[in-house]
């Protein structure tokens, strides 16, 4: 548990630096280290603006940092998992007892962190009209950010319950309650197929942007952004490769770290269609996003049929990983999209979108994509079961 805290506010705090955040005035660093952490288990961070009687501000920010997010979840995970690895049996009071220390810290973890996580900044006006005005009436406009403190608990907690839920269902090792057995063959091989698809693309999106720090400028921001929201990028390029298609949008001098086809096909007068063709366009190398998605699906499809019992028939193999992968790319357009926005106008002028506005959002059409997902799945689970099947008859001929 300690550890997970650990390596969380280490991943967070490099990924800030490397973004340049340790520069912020008033000793804030460490504040904004909290809200990262927040965030990254789904806690509720609220943006909030004064600008006194004279001017207004509008500001929001809704991302869940998933390099945090996912760092924390394999460092808990194998905390939890460690001490049952050599266990043939637990009692399901005895396993809920466990998690339920594990809980308890967890929660005064959340709780500090929610009362830690506040600051305000003083925003600069810039030069020009608005500068003028701000100095004639003595406009100090400032933005900040609190926790909701108890939407941070209860989205907190869920996380955890659902990291340690998801560590028992993908470990082979761990043993589950006596009343649970089918789980055994039934749910833990589509899960382990799953994390091993997610942490697939992740190690692919980690080779990438080494290549990218060493090749091109500017070698920090590549490095926040493998440190803070890799899996932002790479889970969504899951999803794109499967057909789905996502809607955003990039205007005015704000934007988040991301790459530049995506930037170029974002930042247009209306709402962006992000899919493997509209990025196409602009690189023809996207199109590689379709030959990764159908590898790495059929892979993560002969993975989980060469953990089921061999007498399954292929039909079911495919409604499992079709379920399985539907599941995987609902949470994924639930935990990947962004949406950022600030406004500030002095008297009127800037009317929240002139010079120091600036708006930022991506989120999936998400029912067309489970849906594709789930023809994925039908299609690479009945193929990865015939595979299977064929490497394990072509294995028991080479032992004989």
């Amino acid at each position: 548990m300690l550890a997970g805290l650990v390596a969380m506010g280490g991943v967070a705090a490099l990924g800030l630096w490397a973004a340049g955040a340790a520069d912020l005035p008033d000793r804030a660093f460490p504040r904004v280290v909290v809200a990262t952490f927040v965030t990254s288990v789904g806690g509720a961070v609220e943006m909030s603006g004064d600008a006194g009687e004279l001017a207004a501000t509008d500001a929001g920010l809704t991302v869940m940092p998933l390099s945090v997010t996912l760092t924390g979840a394999l460092v808990i995970a194998r905390g939890f998992l460690r001490p049952l690895r050599h266990r043939a049996v637990v009692g399901a009071r005895e396993l809920a007892g466990w998690a339920g220390r594990i809980a308890v810290l967890w929660l005064l973890a959340l709780l500090g962190a929610g009362f830690a996580a506040r600051q305000t900044f003083e925003v600069s006006l810039g030069e020009g009209l608005l500068s003028d005005l701000g100095d004639l009436f003595g406009v100090r406009p400032t933005v900040g950010f609190t926790t909701d403190l108890p939407l941070t608990v209860l989205f907190g907690l869920l996380w955890l319950a659902g990291v340690l839920v998801l560590a028992l269902l993908v470990s082979h090792r761990a043993p589950l309650p006596g009343r649970l057995p089918g789980l055994r063959t039934s749910v833990r091989p589509a899960a382990y197929a799953m994390v091993a698809l997610l942490l697939a693309y992740v190690v692919v999106g980690v080779v990438v942007a080494l290549v990218v720090a060493a090749t091109r400028d500017r070698p920090a921001d590549t490095f926040a952004v493998l440190l803070l929201g890799l899996p932002n990028l790479a889970w969504p390029a899951l999803t794109i490769g499967l057909g789905a298609t996502w809607n955003g949008r990039v205007e005015g001098p704000f934007g988040l770290p991301m790459p530049r086809v995506l930037d170029e096909v974002l930042r247009t007068p209306d709402v962006s269609t992000v899919n493997v063709g509209t990025l196409a366009e602009r690189d023809g190398r996207m199109w590689w996003l379709l030959v990764a998605a159908a590898v790495l699906v059929l892979s993560a499809g002969f993975l989980m049929a060469s953990r089921c019992p061999a007498r399954l028939p292929a039909w079911l193999h495919a409604v499992r990983l079709a379920v399985a992968l539907a599941l995987t790319v609902l949470m994924i357009g639930l935990v990947g999209r962004v949406s950022a926005h600030y406004g500030l106008s002095v008297l009127g002028i800037g009317d929240l979108g002139g010079g120091l506005a600036g708006q930022v959002f991506l989120r999936p059409r998400l029912w067309g994509a489970v849906g594709l997902a789930l023809l994925w799945g039908l299609v690479a689970g009945f193929l990865g079961s015939l595979l299977a099947r064929w490497a394990g008859g072509r294995s028991r001929r080479v032992r004989h």
